[in-house]
C-alpha cells in the first residue's frame, strides 16, 4: 500500500460522521489540531457546520489568559477575561505544549456530553492509553477541580487539587483568593462559612 493509501486509511478511523456524540467520539482518538486555552482545544473531526470540533474539558477550569475584544464578563460573571487571570498564560503554554499536533483519547459522561456553548464536555487521555489531561493539570497546579458540577471524577478531582494546594505546586504557590476566578471565590467563601 503506497504512503498516500496509509494516510488516507489512517484518517478514516473517525468512521462516519453521523450518529450522536457518543457514538461520534466516546472512546475515539483525534488529533489536536488548536489549543484555545488550557481547558479548550480543537479536534480534528466536524462538527456539524464547523470544520473541526471545540472540547472543553470536564471537571476543570483552568485560568483564562487574555483576550482582546472580549466583553468586560467572565463566563461565570466573574473578572473579564480580557485581562487575563493569574497563571492563565502557564496553564494554556502546558496545554499548547503537551497537546497541540497529539493524538487524545476522548471520554464522555454518559448522561451529558454538551456545555452551554455547544462545545463537548470529555475526560482526554494523551494518546489511547496514556494518562489523563484534565488530571495532570490539576497536579501540576495548572487548574482548579470545579466542584459546581457532578461528574465522575469529581472526588478525585478534589483530592489531586488538594495535594497540589498543599504542596504549593503551580499556580497554587502564590495565588490570592481576589486572583481566583468568581465560582471559585464563592465556593471557598461558602467552605469558611461552614
Amino acid at each position: 500500500m503506497s504512503v498516500v493509501g496509509l494516510v488516507l486509511l489512517d484518517r478514516s478511523v473517525h468512521g462516519p460522521v453521523t450518529g450522536d456524540d457518543h457514538q461520534r467520539y466516546h472512546d475515539r482518538v483525534f488529533r489536536v489540531v488548536r489549543v484555545v486555552d488550557g481547558d479548550t482545544f480543537d479536534i480534528d473531526i466536524p462538527d456539524a457546520d464547523k470544520p473541526t470540533t471545540r472540547v472543553r474539558l470536564w471537571g476543570v477550569d483552568t485560568p483564562e489568559v487574555a483576550k482582546s475584544g472580549g466583553t468586560g464578563r467572565g463566563r461565570d460573571g466573574g473578572a473579564s477575561p480580557t485581562k487575563g487571570m493569574h497563571f492563565g498564560v502557564e496553564a494554556s503554554a502546558f496545554a499548547r505544549e503537551t497537546l497541540l499536533g497529539e493524538d487524545v483519547r476522548i471520554v464522555l459522561a454518559p448522561d451529558r456530553t454538551r456545555g452551554l456553548y455547544g462545545r463537548l464536555l470529555a475526560y482526554a487521555f494523551i494518546d489511547r492509553d496514556g494518562p489523563m489531561f484534565n488530571e495532570l493539570l490539576l497536579e501540576r497546579g495548572y487548574a482548579y477541580a470545579d466542584l459546581r458540577f457532578e461528574h465522575v471524577y469529581k472526588r478525585q478531582f478534589k483530592a489531586i487539587e488538594k495535594r497540589a494546594r498543599r504542596n504549593g505546586i503551580g499556580l497554587w504557590r502564590d495565588v490570592t483568593p481576589g486572583e481566583m476566578p468568581e465560582w471559585k471565590q464563592r465556593f471557598e467563601r461558602f467552605l469558611e462559612g461552614k
